[in-house]
């Protein structure tokens, strides 16, 4: 049985991608025309065709999707695992009133796919657990997804 393709994100992966979510990104190497994965946990979907998600300003992902714009985030949520594919843009160099240097990615969605091999669902999801002083994280990821949040905000202020 075929698996649906979907054009935007559906409910389950809209609701899971407000918070804090591991996920993985998939770009092509700008220097080698490789594939690269990366963990990051910094996303946030401000609607069901985009994803925002933070990452450190010297990453090699960003002169990846300079470069080649197309990438794959994959995702664990729902019982399941889904490829989001679309093209990434630099939206902000430097995101405002967070205390390291982060860049805005914005993903305009293209396909979600329910990738899950036939007859299983996932049973227990990824967690993440913050190595590093537990306040010093939970402020950080709090200035992260509001920096988010505003740069959706001002988006709608521009329409």
């Amino acid at each position: 049985m075929a698996n649906l393709i979907e054009t935007v994100l559906i409910d389950p992966l809209y609701l899971s991608l407000q918070k804090e979510r591991f996920v993985t990104i998939a770009t092509i190497d700008y220097e080698t025309g490789s594939p690269i994965v990366i963990a990051i946990s910094w996303v946030f979907a401000p609607d069901r065709d985009r994803i925002f998600f933070a990452i450190d300003q010297d990453s090699r992902i960003i002169e990846n999707i300079k470069k080649h714009p197309a990438i794959v985030m994959n995702i664990i949520a729902n019982e399941s695992t889904y490829s989001i594919n679309g093209y990434a843009h630099l939206i902000e160099e430097s995101l405002e009133n967070v205390q390291i240097k982060l860049s805005l990615i914005e993903l305009t969605i293209s396909e979600v796919r329910d990738v899950m091999f036939y007859g299983s669902k996932i049973s227990l999801e990824p967690k993440i657990e913050k190595t590093y002083d537990e306040f010093a994280a939970a402020k950080l990821d709090n200035q992260v997804l509001e920096a988010m949040k505003k740069r959706t905000s001002k988006n709608s202020e521009c329409l």
